[in-house]
């Protein structure tokens, strides 16, 4: 059983074995449509259960925006149909998911000033779903349940003393090991395509190192990174002012081709 489960746990990974927009190599176990599936029905409970913010300036503003990060996409994401709401809560965050829905808090409004700074965390969003991170977190759960519960039955069946507190400190390691550093490279990578993004639609990059630093300020990312999902603000902005001079390259090369985003709120 032991050999079998292994078996297919290894042809699972072989045979959901893809490549990031980045070049990493990821692990998607699950089609595109039912992650799509997966994303419909996530946003349409959002919808149901969340106030939506209806002021038509403020939407008007997002979906402008958003509209613009969206033409550069790949084909196949620009060219389906994307959703985007404004939430009305206070937490400053943004959301995009798969099979074309954008949510955008309104407490983001408070802390992305401008354009730019909104498109850096629309681009950044819609980052994690081109590079297909939301099939990746499934997947990698999915295989590590089936590993815990697999190790669990080895334990047992060897009569191991203390295999109880054994289990507990494998879902801690998995947990701190895998699944948070795992998170902080999908954060780090969907950092780098939503400057490409940006950049690409016409807006101006070095806008997300201030977007960084209001957010800083705001408080967010004060939980030690070694606990948590997301790079330190401070690490962000070093990652993204190391890459700055591509990006305000990529910038003026749209600017030149006309894409001038003039979004206003």
């Amino acid at each position: 059983m032991k050999k079998l489960v292994l078996a297919v746990l290894a042809t699972a990974v072989l045979v959901g074995c893809k490549t990031s927009p980045t070049g990493r190599t990821q692990i998607a176990l699950y089609s595109d449509s039912q992650m799509s599936e997966m994303g419909t029905a996530s946003f349409a409970q959002m919808k149901e259960s969340q106030p939506i913010n209806t002021n038509v300036k403020t939407n008007a503003y997002v979906n402008c925006i958003a509209d613009k990060v969206i033409a550069v996409l790949p084909d196949e994401y620009a060219n389906q149909q994307w959703e985007v709401v404004v939430f009305e809560d206070d937490s400053a965050n943004a959301f995009a998911l798969p099979g074309g829905y954008i949510g955008v808090h309104t407490g983001l409004l408070k802390i992305a000033t401008n354009q730019d700074q909104l498109a850096t965390v629309l681009g950044h969003e819609v980052g994690h779903v081109i590079a297909e991170h939301s099939n990746e977190r499934v997947s990698q759960s999915s295989l590590i349940s089936t590993g815990l519960q697999l190790g669990s039955v080895a334990l047992e069946m060897g009569d191991v003393q203390y295999r109880n507190e054994i289990m507990q400190g494998l879902g801690l390691g998995a947990q701190y090991g895998v699944i948070l550093p795992f998170s902080r490279s999908h954060e780090s990578e969907a950092d780098t395509i939503g400057l490409d993004l940006m950049a690409e639609a016409g807006f101006n990059p070095q806008e997300s190192v201030t977007l960084w630093q209001n957010m800083s300020a705001a408080g967010s990312g004060s939980t030690p990174e070694f606990l948590s999902t997301h790079p330190a603000p401070s690490n962000r902005i070093s990652s993204l002012e190391s890459q700055m001079s591509k990006a305000i390259q990529e910038q003026s090369t749209a600017r030149a081709n006309g894409k001038n985003p003039q979004c206003t709120l």
